[in-house]
């Protein structure tokens, strides 16, 4: 006998309704992409109000991991699966509790979905805790803190025994809610904001401004290196490189210094706008955080926004900077985003940034200048590569060392 499958739980998922059956679909494809590669015996299946991961003998940690990283999956366990049969289920629960690892007391939980089952989930709790008592020593029952919690669960098809729940990412399954283009700068906030998407259920792609020869191939080495760090949590990711330098140059030669910055943003929303246009992508999300920078006041923002009617999401507005770096480090790509390469936003810093921009003063300035025919050939140059999970190109972070 051995946990040979893995028990997936959904939670937010369950109170979907009629859409439901989309969600759960589109979480067991999420995970059967994951794990085809590294685990091709590996077979996700699913039974009513449950999903499982049939290890086929693949070593179960790695794939628990791998499973861990999914949005969607509430909690997980590793199960052993036996007939509808009541000797067959108490060998499965001793073999659970004698795997238990520290384990002084226990409690059984039955569940009886399949009614047909001869014996009451009360009555089968009592008659597995009197088997597990009669032949173990050292253990007893304790139904309010127990060391090990032992679930039964009979269904129509089985019964699942399981005793160590192992939480998940909970959030919606990637590719649930729609596209949406992340504004992926380099720095800590923008990756963050997009891993926060994704568990929304957000499928990205993401674009980047790059202004050679201000801006490094290693900036630009760094921001695909971002993005084949999210692929972990979610799909591919397709990043959209803009050749950002003319517009750069033009904007910052012939806007008000104090206003440069405000038009400069204003005119990447206009850029990100036709690549959502063109990739039929119907938002964007951004990392700005209220009140962090000049662009981030609400003033910013409201005349940032005019160009664009497209939504645009910004998981991080209420967020303390504090409250980032730890999503940063929790999700492994800190290190990365702290690399010393600059991008498009710190290279052309005004000496005073307009903190409070007015929509007229702005439209008035950009009267003067029609920026149309290079945003046109920016987005016409734009580059497309598409990071996955399974790349392994070398890194910023290995040119850096």
């Amino acid at each position: 006998m051995e946990f040979d499958h893995l028990l997936i739980r959904y939670g937010e998922m369950a109170l979907k309704g009629k859409n439901r059956k989309k969600f759960i679909i589109q979480l067991q494809e999420n995970i059967q992409q994951k794990l085809k590669g590294r685990f091709p015996e590996a077979k996700v299946t699913r039974t009513q109000g449950r999903m499982f991961v049939l290890l086929n003998g693949h070593d179960p940690e790695p794939i628990i991991e791998t499973c861990k990283n999914v949005f969607g999956i509430q909690s997980l366990s590793l199960a052993v699966k036996v007939e509808n049969e009541v000797e067959a289920i108490k060998d499965a629960a001793l073999y659970a509790l004698q795997n238990g690892e520290n384990v002084r007391t226990f409690k059984v939980s039955v569940k009886r979905i399949a009614k047909d089952f001869p014996v009451r989930s009360q009555e089968m709790n009592q008659v597995l805790g009197g088997h597990l008592l009669s032949n173990t020593e050292s253990y007893t029952v304790d139904v309010h803190r127990p060391d090990l919690e032992i679930n039964v669960e009979i269904r129509l098809e089985a019964t699942y025994i399981t005793s160590t729940v192992i939480p998940g990412l909970g959030g919606l399954p990637v590719g649930t809610s729609g596209k949406s283009l992340l504004l992926l700068s380099g720095g800590i906030d923008s990756p963050v904001a997009g891993y926060l998407a994704m568990k929304r259920g957000v499928q990205l792609e993401a674009v980047h401004f790059h202004s050679p020869p201000f801006t490094s191939e290693r900036a630009k080495q760094k921001v695909l290196d971002l993005a084949q760090q999210l692929t972990a949590y979610g799909r591919s990711i397709k990043v959209h490189i803009v050749p950002f330098t003319k517009l750069q140059q033009e904007i910052f030669r012939e806007m008000p210094d104090s206003y440069a910055m405000t038009i400069m943003r204003r005119i990447m929303l206009r850029v990100s706008e036709q690549i959502c246009r063109d990739k039929s992508i119907l938002s964007m999300t951004t990392g700005e955080n209220l009140g962090q920078v000049a662009s981030q006041t609400m003033e910013s923002m409201n005349t940032i926004n005019e160009v664009t009617n497209y939504p645009i999401i910004r998981p991080l507005v209420t967020m303390d900077k504090q409250e980032i770096i730890e999503i940063s480090e929790q999700i492994g790509i800190y290190e990365t985003s702290i690399l010393p390469y600059e991008d498009c936003c710190t290279i052309f810093v005004p000496k005073s940034p307009k903190t409070r921009p007015r929509r007229d003063k702005v439209n008035a300035f950009e009267a003067k200048k029609d920026f149309s025919e290079l945003i046109a050939e920016a987005v016409e140059g734009t580059e497309t590569v598409k990071m996955t999970d399974e790349q392994k190109a070398a890194s910023a972070f290995d040119e850096l060392l």
